[in-house]
């Protein structure tokens, strides 16, 4: 096996172990043809993703994801289908609403009022939609 087909290897296996972190739904974590885009990508993008960024003493899945929306809610509350997923797996990393709820208070300092509220909406409308799905 390559020295490239190693790397790659242990960073989709590195991947894959994320996305269960996040989403047990995602436990079977194979992107079909990803390997083909790979050499394309600029190393500093590859290790962000799938590397040094992601080592196993760092931060929790719960703790990257709040840092996701954060960042989502800071740029103005305009990628609506992204917070919405983001939130759907927070719930499932055991985010409470209270915490969610501080998060994006807090990023109303940098994304301002209305991607606050934009992103509160959006956050009461995936808590209802998920408690309605539990209670089916």
């Amino acid at each position: 096996m390559s020295d490239f087909a190693k790397t790659y290897a242990q960073m989709m296996e590195q991947a894959a172990t994320m996305a269960r972190a996040m989403n047990p739904a995602l436990a079977e974590f194979t992107p079909k043809g990803f390997d083909k885009l790979f050499p394309t990508m600029p190393a500093d993008w590859m290790e962000a993703v799938f590397g040094n960024a992601f080592n196993p003493d760092g931060l929790d899945a719960k703790t990257r994801l709040m840092v996701t929306l954060a960042g989502l809610v800071a740029t103005g509350a305009h990628a609506e289908p992204q917070i919405k997923i983001t939130l759907r797996h927070l719930k499932e990393a055991g985010a409470r609403e209270k915490e969610v709820a501080e998060v994006i208070y807090q990023m109303s300092m940098l994304g301002g009022l209305p991607a606050m509220n934009r992103a509160l909406e959006l956050a009461k409308g995936v808590y209802a939609e998920t408690d309605e799905e539990g209670d089916a």
